[in-house]
């Protein structure tokens, strides 16, 4: 592997790949030759065809979340998460903290804005195993599906960086009555940082 600015060139079997990296990707800390595992995501256009590539699948997810956005293209993604893990940019969106979104490069406080006003409803699980993310249905909540809500909740919870035990311990602990994934997220926070 060979390291440039922003990418790398990943080889396969003698073909190199050029592959373009977040800032703070672990790759980037490999020296030339070492074997790595890299997951990618193709955007082909008209004129070009590039890689992207992730340390994991929450980051997969996340960037084929974000370019959803009008406006909102893989280079601005890729910006954003350079500046902020994954997990900061789900809490961003999910607590409507658009400014945290600004620290990235190219991202002014209209399309902060929008990327909070287009994916607030859409980020309801982002599932690191499974790397996939999945919307909320509206109405979701009570309990008929308090347990789906609880998960969601631990899933959030351990995106944002908190291990399965701190996460679940937060969440028996909330003893005010919820019905969103968000509500469930503060009062589970509230808890932790007390």
């Amino acid at each position: 592997m060979d390291t440039m600015e922003t990418s790398a060139v990943i080889d396969t079997g003698g073909i190199g790949y050029e592959v373009f990296l977040p800032s703070g990707s672990l790759l980037f800390l490999k020296a030339a030759g070492d074997e790595v595992s890299v997951h990618t995501v193709q955007i082909v256009k008209e004129d070009d065809i590039s890689l992207y590539g992730f340390d994991d699948r929450t980051q997969v997810a996340l960037f084929k979340l974000l370019i959803t956005v009008s406006g909102v293209g893989a280079k601005a993604a890729m910006a954003i998460l350079s500046a902020l893990p994954a997990g900061e940019v789900v809490r961003a969106i999910m607590f409507e903290e658009a400014t945290l979104l600004t620290r990235a490069n190219g991202i002014g406080k209209k399309s902060a804005e929008r990327i909070v006003l287009e994916l607030k409803d859409k980020v309801g699980e982002l599932d690191a195993e499974a790397g996939s993310v999945r919307p909320r249905s509206p109405g979701e909540g009570g309990d008929a599906a308090e347990a789906g809500v609880e998960k969601e909740i631990l899933a959030l919870l351990m995106t944002l960086g908190y291990s399965r035990s701190e996460a679940s311990q937060a969440i028996s602990q909330i003893d005010e009555k919820y019905d969103t994934v968000e509500e469930g997220v503060k009062l589970a926070l509230r808890d932790i940082r007390a």
